[in-house]
């Protein structure tokens, strides 16, 4: 299992446009991605569950990645997390 922690920056937080495109992302992967901010937890495959989260500037969300691909679902889920939010 590998474990992403971030902090957003975006004014924003994790908005739809990024998030769909971010669920788009995670698609791609066999893994189960599972997001983690305080108590809340969502499938990063589900968009609305991800909304769901509000997150904001300033939170930090913790990423699990569990499954055969897991080291290339978390370097792509880190590299998208930062460029985007």
């Amino acid at each position: 299992m590998k474990e992403i922690t971030f902090t957003v920056t975006d004014p924003l937080g994790i908005h739809a446009r990024p998030a769909g495109i971010l669920v788009k992302e995670a698609k791609k992967f066999s893994s189960k991605i599972t997001v983690f901010k305080g108590e809340k937890s969502c499938d990063m495959r589900k968009l609305l569950q991800l909304m769901g989260l509000a997150v904001k500037q300033g939170d930090t969300i913790n990423v699990q990645v569990e499954g055969d691909d897991e080291d290339a679902c978390a370097a792509a889920i880190e590299a998208f997390l930062k460029e985007n939010f």
